[in-house]
């Protein structure tokens, strides 16, 4: 029998779903003879005796069972007395009563051994996991004098063989030290040769190492006593690092796999769970995390709440049209995520492989990266966040990857945790018959709400900025492009398939360009600029081009600002993309309509393309200047990408041409959704049936000298400032806008 302190346990565990299971069999709602229907089951036709008659079932009515409910939680193991007392109260027979007392303890039982089964397993794969470490780590390990693999044989984990070497050991040991007596004068004793760890040590002073980051020249591993992993990832295959992280940073990889278990569990949890912990907005809202029960339900591992912090945390579920394979392999590579989200990323860099899991599943795939989370705004702060990323293969057709925010350095970097940290946020991904991937992504974060500009806090608390539903969004639309530029016929006019997937390639680039210097992502090393005239809502930047064939040589200014529009996203989007409006706002047009050469199509959906501008002829004679613009919109922004190309540039490219060589300086506008949050309903306005509007972010790159040695002047600032402020309003004249402000 279950006691008493087992039964307070349990109800501390309580699981709701598993007691609703039970109510279907015998359960709480019924009470059955179990002594006769094992008598039943005994009988035989062999004695000559008919079959007993089975007991007609009877199930409780709802009040009965509340009184026993009640009267088992201050008493489950009642007497004589007590039962029928209870048997005249509910009009039960006794044994009845006591049929649904042992019912009952016996599935309190039940749920208790499966709670200590699920804490078990977890114990299992981490010691499972440790051992794997341990074993690999024998295996690979080197002399730190010659060199060489210090264990040239398979090695045997069986007793007598263990017993063996380590008498072979001692004897080497014994005349290493005896010629250091010999040559050195002196006695070395075994403690002073072989010094133990101390007992507070343990096992983790054995598995700390010093990484050290030395500029771009990669990653060396020094004093590695034990490297972590499963299978090892090599420092010849890692990314470059950042000048950024040229520090010593020693951390404890057995205590990352304690992270990256204890994220994953609490990962699968949030991804499951239901209306108790994700409150869900009317209509299509996306699903918000309910505070109070996740503090109730969950308990924090990376340390306490920063004050002034707020948290964000949303739940989307999407049916992605690729195998599941397919996404955990661009996940787990930092330059194929970054590429698969580029207007969210705008920087990721792998610093340690500490697993590189098993075979092509990437099942127990484990390392440390770092990354730089943006939304298209000047007036948001980039999120630098280091974490660790970790995948696991739950069944056939079932992965899981969650990534948790680190902090190796602890005192040794001031700027860590600064402006946000990631609580376990990722997905879970589900392989589906019909070659389509159901994927649950979560997303949990805190962040200081100080460093945000007031005009972007609705969009981000709501989780429109970083939320899930931008992941998936992104998610589906970038995979739509994948496949259309893998297609073998990619539509289009007079123009073959190698040159249109070099030009879809050509604005690839200029789009990363863009939401580059919109974020001042450290990839282009930008220095911020403090002009007197430039209002504080504008950030101008600039940099020095002196080699990069991409890009104009010379010095690049870069001016961008975030504005509210009282008009939907669907409308200002529309207008922004017609190249027909174009005169109306780009002073690349010099007054006079535009039209498009041709278009390529990169998804479904009206305005997901990216097209050739060329302006109307002047005089009888064609303009050698055209425009290299891509478009696209969904549920969570829009973007008008554009860039003047030269016409014998893009020939090169439509002809299947190299388009790294293709020079460009890109400008354009980003569409961010206006979020209503006076109501529970969180919700975008990208429909023509809400007027709250929506937040522009327009962006310029300019070529102000072509001498990369020059000096910046004044006057190049304000002609840019002066650019920004005109092509604002003339966006507002030709929408008839009344209320147009830099902040709302």
């Amino acid at each position: 029998m279950a006691s008493h302190g087992e039964l307070r346990l349990i109800g501390e565990n309580y699981d709701p779903g598993f007691i609703g299971m039970m109510k279907e069999d015998d359960g709480y709602g019924s009470s059955d003879d179990f002594e006769g229907a094992l008598g039943n089951d005994q009988d035989t036709a062999d004695n000559g005796r008919p079959p007993k008659k089975k007991k007609k079932f009877h199930r409780h009515n709802p009040h009965q069972i509340h009184e026993l409910e009640s009267f088992f939680k201050e008493c489950p193991h009642p007497d004589e007395k007590q039962r029928r007392e209870l048997s005249r109260r509910l009009a039960l027979e006794s044994k009845q009563i006591k049929f649904w007392f042992q019912n009952r303890r016996t599935q309190m039982k039940t749920q208790l051994e499966r709670h200590e089964n699920g804490f078990l397993k977890q114990e299992n794969d981490k010691l499972r996991a440790e051992n794997d470490l341990l074993r690999q780590a024998i295996a690979s390990a080197i002399c730190n004098n010659c060199g060489v693999s210090a264990v040239p044989d398979e090695i045997s984990y069986e007793p007598s063989q263990l017993m063996i070497e380590n008498s072979r050991l001692k004897d080497e040991l014994n005349r290493a030290r005896a010629l250091t007596n010999k040559f050195l004068g002196r006695h070395l004793s075994s403690s002073s040769a072989n010094p133990s760890p101390s007992p507070s040590q343990g096992l983790n002073s054995n598995v700390e190492v010093v990484v050290r980051r030395t500029g771009f020249c990669g990653l060396n591993n020094g004093s590695t006593s034990l490297p972590m992993g499963f299978e090892f990832g090599h420092g010849a295959t890692m990314p470059l690092m950042n000048p950024y992280f040229a520090y010593e940073m020693p951390y404890d990889k057995s205590a990352l796999v304690d992270v990256a278990l204890a994220a994953m569990d609490e990962l699968i949890k949030m991804a499951q769970m239901g209306n108790t912990l994700w409150i869900k907005g009317f209509g299509d809202g996306m699903e918000t995390l309910n505070l109070e029960e996740y503090k109730r339900t969950f308990s924090s591992f990376i340390g306490m709440k920063p004050s002034g912090f707020t948290t964000e945390a949303t739940r989307e579920t999407a049916m992605v049209p690729l195998r599941g394979l397919a996404l955990v392999d661009t996940l787990m590579d930092a330059n194929r995520w970054a590429e698969m989200f580029p207007c969210m990323i705008s920087r990721a860099v792998t610093i340690d492989v500490l697993s590189s899991g098993k075979g092509v599943t990437r099942d127990n795939a484990l390392q440390l990266m770092e990354a730089e989370f943006q939304v298209l705004s000047p007036l948001v702060p980039i999120r630098q966040i280091q974490f660790i990323r970790f995948c696991k293969q739950h069944s056939d057709s079932v992965w899981a990857i969650v990534d948790v925010s680190i902090n190796l350095s602890n005192a040794a970097n001031a700027l860590m945790f600064a402006n946000c940290r990631r609580f376990p946020s990722g997905c879970v991904i589900q392989d589906m018959d019909n070659k389509y991937s159901k994927v649950t992504w979560v997303e949990h974060s805190e962040y200081d709400e100080s460093t945000v500009h007031h005009l972007l806090r609705p969009l981000l608390s709501s989780g429109f900025g970083f939320g899930a539903q931008r992941w998936i969004a992104t998610l589906r639309r970038q995979y739509s492009s994948l496949a259309q530029l893998m297609s073998p016929d990619i539509h289009g006019e007079d123009i073959n398939t190698v040159g249109k997937k070099s030009m879809l390639k050509l604005a690839q680039r200029m789009a990363y360009n863009f939401t580059a210097g919109i974020g001042a992502s450290s990839v282009n090393k930008w220095d911020k600029l403090n002009v007197g005239n430039v209002g504080e809502d504008v950030r101008v930047m600039t940099r020095k081009n002196v080699n990069d064939p991409g890009e104009p040589l010379g010095i690049v200014l870069s001016a961008a600002t975030s504005v509210w529009m009282p008009i939907t996203q669907q409308t200002l989007f529309d207008f922004l993309r017609n190249e027909r409006m174009r005169n109306q706002w780009d002073i690349l047009s010099s007054g006079r309509p535009m039209q498009a050469m041709f278009s390529v199509a990169k998804g479904p959906g009206q305005g997901n393309s990216v097209s050739i501008l060329r302006g109307a002829a002047v005089n009888g004679s064609d303009t050698n200047m055209l425009i290299l613009q891509e478009t696209w919109s969904d549920a969570c922004g829009a973007l008008i990408v554009y860039a003047p190309v030269d016409a014998s540039s893009i020939r090169v490219v439509m002809n299947g041409g190299d388009s790294s060589h293709v020079a460009l300086l890109p400008s354009g506008f980003a569409i961010l959704p206006g979020v209503q949050t006076d109501g529970p309903s969180l919700q975008p306005d990208i429909d023509e049936n809400t007027s709250d509007g929506c937040i522009l972010t327009v962006g310029f790159q300019i070529l102000v000298n072509s001498v990369p040695t020059a000096k910046l002047t004044v006057e190049s600032v304000e002609t840019v400032n002066h650019l920004l402020t005109c092509t604002v309003e003339k966006i507002k004249a030709a929408l008839s806008v009344t209320q147009l402000g830099s902040v709302k």
